[in-house]
């Protein structure tokens, strides 16, 4: 690990998952595995391709249950390149002597780099070099450079590319007994000497897939197929010292693209005008420094060079390219068929970072939200409920993709889920919207689709709250928090949960921030909406009076995560920690020992504290009052005291938002969650998890600690706030944001202070509020100093 590459040294079959997900490259509208060429797809290797917004929808039979889901496509292999010795076998790391491997992930360029050294006996080696791109500049191109250097001897080397569609998803081991083939209609041919296509579609979603390859070798090439594949070979002949080099350019389209008639012609179109490796080079690494300089983030030591490699995955599965395209956030980036690609709410830890840098991509992936608002209408519609309720997870459509049985693999049992029943994706959504505008400035979307999407929302919270004369107030009823353990009381017929404090206090911040839109929309527009939603003064009363008076349980003075938690029996934590080590996953092993999670003081993530993470001391301060209710700083801080002991951090999102909590709360603690959260992929803390797909809401999430977390950083009322905690691990940091219009605004914390300098332009000048309520501009082409407090 340097501050600019990450490197694998040695070959390391149990590793090899893990390595490929983290050496992933892709643009933000596709991405490979970093699997290697010669490898197919097997118990060691996962060579997946996936496109952004490409599912498919398969049945399949589970425990005598006929079970639909959606994936996102593995899509045919453009990687395939081996090669052999004539009348040997071919060479993998598997099957032949390796002397040396070494996998190098350049950051700066985007660019996969592999030096593998086969030994063949008498003394005879081959090195092979390999460069791997996939385009940061043209989004549809990708790029494999091979060179081959004979050590010891002269001779032929036979070498062999392809495109391979006979591909299924197979790359989650508990998904395998569900149908995979999501592919068919595969077909392939020649559209010049030294290029080849394949053609193909989705089984149901009816998606048409296309790629051309150009295979450049100093040798004659031969082309021959056989279905499901267009095989290019060369016959190299090789000198000893001496190195010959092929190049392999692959161009893909889907029939998802705007401005192409047919992905086949536009594909084999591309690649044919596609320049050559050294030349698409150019552009690539262009496009790659200008992303590093609008995102760029300067932090010292080992959790600056981690915080980079999250920052490179973040900008491969959500880059500009994301914003021409009609795609949500995949909780497992584009690296990996977990949670097979779905959308959950992880866009709550990824957008208020991307609003200061990408703001055109946050608008993007908020417009597919608003594309599926009908869809969730309906869903409310069909729950009962007035406004739209958004689904747990969602795929292509905005349907509810959340999976109806789950598999236990420590029991072997297939349970019911019951997680559909986190509405709070909704808050998160509004929540995103309302920070989107506020980062940007930008009261057209407001004004329009922010607008509808927070009164569709809020009309749904407005709905789903009940009046409880007993309580005196307002109660929302049946639901799950972000919790996940918990999902019904114990021994109920039934799941949901009453009163969950994030939930309740979510919906009525999202009740409150509508109100305050509303109120600020031009008469005109707001009689627009008024007319086209049904929308009178006798609701808007109605969602002020139950922003007012929802129901907040407390017990033992702290926040009750939901109502009745507090009598739920305490676990013994000590005594499972003894007996199983790591109980990250609590709910699989009471679950496999006949009991339940259900019964415990027991969460598998933050939940009441996710409050923390969302809102500042003073705006939850605030919120609370508006309720009626007190939160003063003791018992915040008893409140997260409560729930630290009682969390088994299920999620690489709990580490996040507890180093985030903890740095205002409890400082000396702050930094062991913090290095969780950096360290969740890179060290595979869940258990195996991460090579199957990043987590890229903990990945986001950790640059947002740096960026938000540690500053105190809110955007607000038209001014950047101010309010930094120092923690001695991270006493200097610095980073770029775009803000209001402004480009590069550089913001740096040393001890004591703080610098901002804001670029010249035309704009008006940046209102900084600090803590010690001191307010002050800073104009265009200047630099300002200012002390902070102790």
């Amino acid at each position: 690990m340097t501050d600019w590459t990450w490197e694998y040294e040695g070959y390391d079959p149990d590793g090899a998952r893990l390595r490929e997900s983290l050496c992933t490259l892709g643009n933000g509208y596709f991405a490979t595995r970093g699997a290697l060429a010669e490898c197919s797809a097997d118990d060691v290797h996962y060579p997946g391709t996936y496109a952004a917004g490409v599912y498919n929808r398969l049945t399949s039979q589970v425990v005598g249950r006929q079970v639909e889901n959606e994936d996102m496509v593995n899509l045919p292999n453009w990687l395939p390149l081996r090669f052999r010795l004539p009348g040997e076998s071919w060479l993998a790391p598997d099957t032949a002597s390796v002397l040396e491997h070494v996998v190098t992930l350049h950051l700066s360029s985007g660019l996969m780099e592999r030096r593998t050294r086969y030994g063949l006996g008498a003394g005879r080696a081959l090195l092979v070099r390999q460069l791997r791109f996939v385009h940061m500049a043209d989004p549809h191109l990708a790029g494999l450079r091979t060179e081959f250097t004979a050590e010891g001897f002269s001779g032929a080397l036979e070498t062999e590319a392809a495109l391979d569609g006979g591909v299924t998803n197979a790359g989650v081991p508990r998904y395998r007994d569900l149908d995979g083939r999501h592919l068919t209609d595969v077909r392939t041919g020649t559209s010049a000497g030294d290029t080849v296509w394949l053609g193909c579609r989705t089984r149901t979603s009816d998606v048409r897939i296309a790629l051309a390859a150009r295979f450049t070798s100093p040798a004659p090439v031969t082309v021959r197929h056989e279905r499901p594949r267009a095989v290019q070979t060369t016959r190299l002949d090789l000198a000893a010292g001496r190195t010959v080099t092929v190049d392999k350019i692959v161009a893909l389209h889907t029939s998802r693209d705007p401005a192409i008639s047919d992905p086949l012609h536009a594909a084999v179109d591309r690649v044919s005008r596609a320049g050559d490796f050294d030349e698409l080079m150019g552009p690539h690494l262009t496009a790659w420094e200008q992303l590093w300089r609008r995102t760029e983030l300067d932090v010292a030591g080992e959790a600056g060079r981690i915080l980079r490699l999250h920052l490179f995955h973040v900008l491969q599965t959500l880059s500009p390219h994301t914003a021409d395209l009609d795609v949500g956030v995949p909780a497992r980036g584009l690296h990996g068929e977990a949670y097979r690609g779905h959308v959950f709410w992880d866009e709550l830890f990824v957008l208020p970072y991307l609003n200061l840098h990408l703001p055109e991509v946050s608008r993007a992936l908020l417009h597919h939200r608003h594309r599926r608002l009908e869809r969730a209408r309906t869903a409310a519609r069909d729950a009962g409920r007035r406004g739209a309720m958004y689904p747990w997870q969602s795929g292509s459509d905005g349907r509810e993709e959340t999976q109806q049985l789950h598999l236990n693999p420590r029991s072997g049992r297939w349970l019911p889920d019951h997680s559909h029943l986190q509405h709070h994706v909704g808050s998160a959504i509004a929540y995103n919207v309302w920070q989107y505008c506020e980062a940007s400035d930008d009261e057209e979307f407001l004004h329009t689709k922010g607008a509808e999407m927070l009164l569709q929302i809020s009309r749904f919270w407005a709905d789903s709250a009940g009046f409880d004369d007993g309580f005196g107030r307002y109660r929302i009823k049946g639901v799950v928090g972000p919790d996940e353990y918990h999902d019904a009381y114990p021994d109920a017929a039934g799941p949901g949960l009453d009163d969950n404090a994030y939930t309740n206090v979510t919906a009525a911040w999202v009740l409150t921030r509508t109100l305050e839109v509303l109120r600020g929309l031009p008469e005109p527009r707001r009689r627009e909406l008024a007319e086209r939603t049904g929308l009178d003064a006798g609701e808007l009363e109605e969602w002020e009076e139950i922003s007012r008076q929802l129901h907040v349980p407390f017990h033992n003075g702290v926040i009750s995560q939901f109502e009745g938690y507090g009598e739920l029996a305490e676990l013994d934590w000590r005594g499972y920690r003894r007996r199983y080590g790591d109980i990250r996953r609590l709910d699989r092993i009471l679950e496999a020992e006949g009991d339940s999670v259900n019964r415990y003081q027991a969460s598998k993530q933050a939940d009441v504290l996710m409050l923390g993470y969302l809102f500042s001391p003073a705006e939850l301060q605030g919120l609370f009052h508006r309720l009626g209710l007190s939160l003063d700083e003791r018992t915040w801080r008893r409140t997260v005291d409560h729930y630290l002991h009682r969390t088994s951090h299920g999620s690489t999102l709990s580490g996040l938002v507890h180093g985030w909590v903890l740095a205002r709360a409890r400082r000396a603690d702050a930094w062991t969650f913090c290095q969780e959260a950096l360290r969740a992929d890179i060290a595979d803390i869940q258990g195996g998890t991460t090579g199957e797909g990043i987590h890229l809401g903990a990945m986001a999430g950790t640059l947002d600690l740096v960026q938000r977390g540690l500053t105190g950083l809110e955007t607000r009322r038209g001014a950047l706030w101010l309010d930094p905690v120092p923690l001695p691990e991270l006493s200097s940091y610095g980073f770029t944001l775009r803000y209001h219009g402004h480009w590069g605004v550089r913001l740096r914390l040393e001890r004591g202070q703080l610098e901002i300098t804001v670029p010249s332009s035309g704009r008006s000048p940046i209102e900084v509020h600090l803590p010690d309520r001191r307010m002050i501009q800073v104009e265009p082409g200047e630099t300002s100093r200012l002390p902070l407090p102790d």
